[in-house]
């Protein structure tokens, strides 16, 4: 069989792995590699994630060829206020640039791809000048439903004229999202729930689960039972509004509650606000940006996921199961994951419940420990990057 051909889009650089879109597409990249596939990276950098080549190994940059295409989506003022009286998403066309459209044109004329994998919806704006220069397909890799972040993002806000401005938000990027599924030639959607969800907007395209894979022998996993204080952790970009709401939500809301137990809380991620830097203490620990996540998730024990809103998967927890963490999420927080409550995972939606199942836990290690060992037992079974590559692979050759 011919040497499959293609290129990828991203909307930000795949490396460093500096959150958890990053991390699926430089596993996506690969594992499609490590299959053999002539892969061709074209990104998108911005201020917010800029393109860093001393941080991207030298042999990922020779197999793909990386190169990167600066767009300036800082938000202008008149812009997006004519976007409000307007049919545009301004969300998704501060990512159209006419300097990555005029790269991408010379790379499909010098070149014959089989696939074009647009990863995210961000990426959807160059569709028409694919269709005009290149016989490809297009796979659109979705890694959540945007309009679906600010949905749950207005929803769970008091501020009346946040909750109008956030709706309005979500209801043009849902009509965006309904219109350009069906301009695309497949979509690999990242979880079961979004697979749905695609169909019930009456996706005539088609659609596969590709969820997010990892390659197990990069997390490393300590099968013995850990004694001792049990300590809690979070981690996550607080650049991302779900992560900033839900951990606003913990400290103002669950930590009350647990602070009198004899228990640690340690949070670290990229972008701390300067008002949660403030409740670092002896007993809630804030870490801010940290050299390596793995490390980090592999010192604590029981990990907290308080998100009240967002879409997609969350890769955090993928990688903790990996590591045979015991975790404690909401329903939105795990939601695409095959997990199954009180066997892999516990599942706590209200901010009481949150804090009286991480108080009982702590105080069982037997029950950590099980909780990890099954963790990692359904990482292997159905995250396995080899086999969902496999996957990828024979619905683009189909």
């Amino acid at each position: 069989m011919d040497q499959m051909k293609i290129l990828q889009l991203c909307h930000k650089p795949p490396m460093p792995n500096v959150d958890g879109g990053c991390i699926a597409m430089s596993s996506l990249a690969k594992g499609l590699l490590k299959k053999g596939v002539s892969l061709k990276i074209l990104t998108a950098s911005t201020e917010k994630h800029p393109f860093l080549p001393k941080e991207i190994p030298a042999d990922f940059q020779s197999q793909t060829s990386i190169e990167n295409i600066f767009l300036d989506t800082r938000i202008n003022v008149v812009d997006a206020f004519s976007a409000l009286v307007t049919s545009d998403s301004y969300n998704i066309s501060r990512f159209f640039s006419p300097d990555l459209d005029r790269r991408l044109i010379e790379l499909l004329q010098e070149n014959s791809y089989d696939i074009i994998h647009l990863e995210s919806l961000f990426m959807t704006p160059y569709i028409s000048t694919i269709r005009e220069h290149s016989s490809a397909k297009i796979i659109l890799r979705s890694h959540n439903l945007e309009h679906l972040i600010w949905e749950r993002l207005a929803n769970s806000t008091g501020n009346k004229a946040k909750k109008m401005y956030l709706k309005h938000l979500a209801a043009k990027l849902k009509k965006y999202e309904q219109k350009t599924i069906n301009e695309v030639d497949g979509i690999a959607a990242i979880s079961n729930q979004d697979s749905q969800r695609f169909l019930n907007f009456s996706c005539k395209k088609p659609i596969i689960t590709i969820p997010f894979g990892v390659d197990l022998n990069r997390y490393q996993y300590d099968s013995t039972l850990r004694k001792g204080k049990m300590r809690l952790f979070h981690i996550g970009s607080m650049n991302w509004e779900p992560n900033k709401e839900g951990i606003s939500w913990f400290v103002d809301e669950i930590w009350p509650i647990m602070e009198a137990a004899d228990l640690e809380f340690h949070l670290a991620g990229r972008h701390m606000p300067t008002y949660l830097k403030k409740q670092s203490s002896e007993k809630f620990i804030v870490h801010g940006e940290i050299e390596d996540a793995q490390q980090f998730m592999q010192d604590y024990d029981i990990m907290i996921v308080p998100l009240l809103s967002g879409s997609g998967i969350r890769i955090k927890i993928i990688e903790a199961m990996a590591q045979g963490k015991a975790i404690i999420s909401t329903s939105i927080g795990a939601e695409g994951i095959a997990y199954e409550h009180n066997k892999n995972i516990l599942i706590a939606d209200s901010a009481k419940a949150i804090a009286k199942t991480a108080i009982e836990l702590a105080a069982h290690p037997e029950k950590i420990h099980e909780l990890g060992k099954n963790a990692r037992a359904l990482i292997e079974s159905h995250y396995d990057n080899e086999k969902i590559m496999d996957n990828l692979l024979t619905f683009y050759r189909s």
